[in-house]
């Protein structure tokens, strides 16, 4: 039986993959891998096609066969697959510090970027050889062997202990529920979100309803459920997932794993020479240092929270009483109801999944002259998937994308977009990009299609906004292409960017249409939207602030002899931040995925400084038009394509003729 995770295929054969056949694969691949690179590095002499190029392909056959079991273990998620996941986890982890430890190799790219050659490269492989140097810098590669090793164990020990962070969540999420059967408790919820806890409910083989902790059934009961008692044993069980509190206390408890994440971060970031994690992370970043970081973080609160503050004294005059956390959505409903004479729910009729999705296609087909294309025949890891191409303007495939939009048990949560396929050059052919874009909205019910709200078509811009970036590169080099390469605090330029046409009346128009008449959004309700859509913008801006306050200083300000002290440091940040209270019990940090799980440790303020750039990007088409192709082009000439083969900073400034302008940020969100 040939294994279908060895194949070179365009794409996975996501039905052939089964657990048992993961752990060998990748034995298989790695031990080809390193009996590759002592032949290439017994070279006499390197070149670009004699070393690096044959690096790429060796990356990209690895990439390839893990990107297909990364994925599915976050989305159809049993307990062979996490077994054979995990299994793989500290292989990988090992054989990527040996590449970025290894002195020889270290010494090759420093060789070839000293030669004679070098002159002749261009910018993107000079990039290429700056960044990698670097990056051999940053894992340790000039360490004595022993420092190595315990830098070789922390990385390997991370790894583990990520992947741990995120299995807690999900287990977490997955194992509680409310079940209902006294109909008088539904009170206030939308029609929709009891038909979907209905059929939960037949599903499970019950009577009545059942709620999950799944944002689409957990965030209606908060925002419409007139029941404060139900609405509070929600948030309880919510804010207290794989932590020592709540109704599971201590079952999926993340808080020894993130103590220990923590203080690894800080060891492996002064093996290095650097006094902190927050310092470490830096390294790679726009920001020029954490002090800059912090300027930026406080210079926002400054501007946001006097009127967060006014939003939440309005807030708790208008409920008549002292609000606590599981009252704040319902009463904001309220509020905004009263204030804009506007619900989010009103909107959802005119939000069907396939109108989106092909208005989605058609905004970006005027801004980049792009062609989106669904495809019928293809493998799949869940029925709810779809496929499509994209077509640049000579009819050339540029990229495929997977769309997995529903939430369901055992799949994480959140949005995101990863990478299947990375773009780049072997053997003079072009390997097409294939991204991944994968939502937790609420699926169809009964005769009914999927209906999105606002926020959701947002998040399904946004994350289109990151598949853009990694499917319209015109990069070669594996490591600049797409994502790859770019500046964390640059990467949701993009993504944050996209979300703009979702106020646009024009491009509303193309996405939207009522799912049973096709009757465009009523103009008296677009001007309703368009009036509350800063509705509790500084309430939401402080909110962001804290988190990526609590990151950085988590990280910035470590201490070894006192420990990560983490529930201090939120509760720190929040006393100085935050507008409204929080319930003793609450550990939104053992949940916290961004930057115990993911890429973004002493890095969640990279969303506050990309939408800095990505509002003042989109300026320049509210100068212009909001569909000038000409503005379109040039945005994706000098962004999109590029990928990481420039300083981000320098890339945005091509485009926007200057450096960028925080106004329009604040303008944006209504903060004066």
């Amino acid at each position: 039986m040939t294994n279908p995770l060895l194949a070179n295929t365009p794409l996975p054969a996501f039905s052939a993959i089964k657990p048992e056949l993961i752990e060998p694969a990748l034995d298989m691949v790695l031990h080809d891998n390193r009996q590759r690179l002592v032949e290439l590095l017994q070279q006499d002499r390197f070149t670009w096609e004699n070393l690096i190029l044959p690096l790429e392909a060796m990356e990209d056959r690895l990439s390839n066969l893990w990107s297909p079991v990364r994925h599915m273990n976050a989305t159809v998620n049993t307990p062979e697959l996490r077994e054979a996941h995990n299994n793989c986890i500290e292989k990988l982890s090992a054989y990527g510090t040996e590449l970025s430890q290894n002195t020889e190799l270290f010494n090759a790219y420093r060789a070839l970027a000293e030669s004679e050659d070098a002159a002749n490269y261009t910018a993107a492989q000079k990039k290429v050889l700056d960044d990698a140097l670097r990056d051999f810098h940053l894992a340790g590669v000039d360490l004595p062997d022993t420092k190595k090793q315990r830098f070789a164990e922390i990385s390997q020990r991370l790894s583990l202990l990520s992947t741990r962070f995120e299995e807690n969540v999900m287990d977490a999420t997955d194992g509680w529920s409310k079940h209902i059967t006294d109909e008088s408790l539904l009170a206030g919820l939308p029609e929709h979100v009891v038909t979907a806890a209905k059929a939960e409910a037949d599903k499970r083989k019950l009577d009545g309803w059942v709620f999950t902790l799944e944002i689409p059934s957990y965030l209606p009961i908060m925002q419409y459920a007139d029941n404060r008692e139900l609405r509070e044993e929600m948030y309880h069980a919510h804010v207290t997932r794989a932590s020592d509190q709540g109704p599971n206390a201590g079952k999926w408890d993340n808080t020894p794993i993130m103590e220990e994440i923590v203080k690894l971060r800080h060891e492996l970031a002064t093996l290095v020479g650097f006094a902190n994690y927050a310092e470490y992370s830096v390294a790679t970043k726009m920001a020029e240092s954490p002090e800059k970081v912090m300027t930026f973080l406080e210079d926002l609160v400054a501007k946001s929270k006097p009127q967060a503050e006014d939003e939440f004294a309005e807030l708790e005059a208008f409920a008549g009483m002292t609000l606590q956390p599981w009252d704040v959505a319902y009463y904001s409903e309220k509020l905004r109801l009263d204030k804009h004479n506007f619900s989010e729910e009103e909107l959802r009729p005119y939000y069907p999944e396939d109108k989106v999705v092909e208005g989605l296609f058609t905004i970006v087909n005027k801004l980049y002259g792009i062609q989106i294309a669904e495809e019928d025949d293809f493998d799949k890891w869940h029925d709810d998937v779809r496929f499509f191409s994209i077509y640049d303007t000579n009819k050339q495939l540029r990229g495929q994308f997977y769309l997995d939009l529903y939430a369901r048990a055992n799949k994480r949560g959140g949005a995101w977009m990863d990478e299947c396929r990375c773009r780049c050059l072997h053997d003079g052919v072009v390997q097409i990009p294939v991204a991944y874009l994968t939502c937790n909205f609420a699926g169809p019910t009964g005769n009914k299609p999927a209906l999105f709200n606002q926020e959701e078509v947002l998040t399904l811009f946004h994350e289109f906004g990151h598949g853009l970036h990694h499917m319209l590169t015109r990069i070669d080099h594996l490591d600049i292409s797409g994502i790859n390469g770019v500046a964390w605090d640059a990467v949701e330029l993009p993504s944050q960017f996209m979300e703009n046409w979702c106020w646009e009346k024009d491009a509303l128009a193309l996405f939207s249409g009522h799912y049973e008449t096709g009757e465009a959004i009523p103009d008296e309700l677009f001007e309703r939207m368009l009036a509350a859509k800063n509705f509790q913008s500084a309430m939401t801006m402080v909110r962001q602030l804290e988190f990526s306050l609590f990151d950085f200083k988590l990280h910035w300000l470590f201490d070894p002899s006192r420990g990560a002290h983490i529930q201090e440091t939120l509760d720190e940040v929040r006393d100085a931040v935050s507008v409204m209270l929080h319930a003793d019990y609450n550990r939104f940090q053992h949940g916290f995925s961004h930057i115990f799980g993911g890429g973004y440790a002493a890095g969640y303020y990279s969303y506050k400084w990309a939408e800095v750039l990505s509002s003042d990007a989109y300026s320049k088409f509210e100068e212009h038009g909001i569909f000038d192709r000409k503005t379109g082009e040039e945005f994706l000439h000098n962004i999109l394509e590029q990928g990481g083969s420039a300083d981000a900073m320098d890339l945005f400034v091509a485009f926007r003729g200057r450096e960028p302008d925080i106004q329009a940020l604040l303008r944006h969100n209504g903060i004066n």
